[in-house]
């Protein structure tokens, strides 16, 4: 399922904090374009995470196989010792940007912040051809942690024409904003491609074509997202 001998580079995401980038993740990834487009009936709607389109869930095998790829060849980046646990989705953004929710117009974490001995990486694995659809964006906040938590509470709780006058822009999928996110860098969808980063980091994806999203996995901004907690490596004697 997985490349293994994959060709692996870092990104720097400043601060000393980086991003893996995969080139020729997948064995055979039109395999699980196809396997996507079989299933297509199972994909719903994410309110809870607040995704901007349709996921569901991979199936237990695909977890296994991601546990041992990325104990053998990724986790050793992050000082990690073993896995303690992984979820994982197959996701299509499909949202117009008059159609997003407050929270889905600013960048995220996918943790704020991890037990002590412990740490937590996200991945996006690229599944379409068409680099115009996006890739992902990483940000740093430009105002006072209490402020960003504040700013995050409000995309909770207002609705769009309050939150619209707080950020001070109208619906659409963000690309920082000069007053609460600077954008550090953006790296590129391409066909095959995977990423995984400190799932404390700020980020977004990349959408400057959202008339180019399809709810067809075999057309759409196809990817599978995942969300691993490790072990911290401890300092030897």
């Amino acid at each position: 399922m997985f490349n293994p001998r994959p060709v692996i580079r870092k990104a720097s995401l400043g601060a000393g904090g980086f991003c893996l980038v995969v080139e020729d993740f997948f064995s055979d990834p039109w395999q699980m374009v196809q396997a996507a487009a079989d299933r297509r009936a199972a994909f719903v709607a994410a309110p809870v995470n607040c995704y901007p389109g349709i996921e569901q869930a991979m199936p237990p095998d695909f977890d296994r196989r991601l546990h041992e790829h990325f104990t053998e060849h990724l986790l050793p980046a992050f000082d990690g010792a073993q896995l303690l646990g992984m979820a994982t989705r197959m996701s299509l953004v499909t949202l117009k940007p008059e159609e997003l929710m407050p929270q889905q117009r600013i960048c995220h974490r996918d943790a704020r912040s991890c037990p002590p001995g412990e740490g937590a990486v996200a991945s996006v694995m690229y599944l379409f051809e068409d680099a115009r659809m996006g890739g992902t964006s990483f940000y740093r906040p430009l105002r006072h942690p209490d402020e960003i938590d504040f700013l995050l509470y409000q995309a909770r709780m207002m609705d769009n024409d309050a939150f619209s006058r707080v950020i001070g822009a109208q619906p659409c999928y963000f690309n920082g904003d000069g007053r609460y996110f600077e954008k550090i860098c953006t790296v590129p969808a391409a066909f095959n491609r995977a990423i995984f980063y400190d799932a404390t980091v700020f980020h977004s994806g990349q959408i400057d074509a959202p008339e180019l999203l399809d709810a067809d996995p075999a057309r759409g901004r196809l990817t599978i997202n995942a969300f691993l907690r490790y072990s911290i490596k401890k300092p030897e004697a």
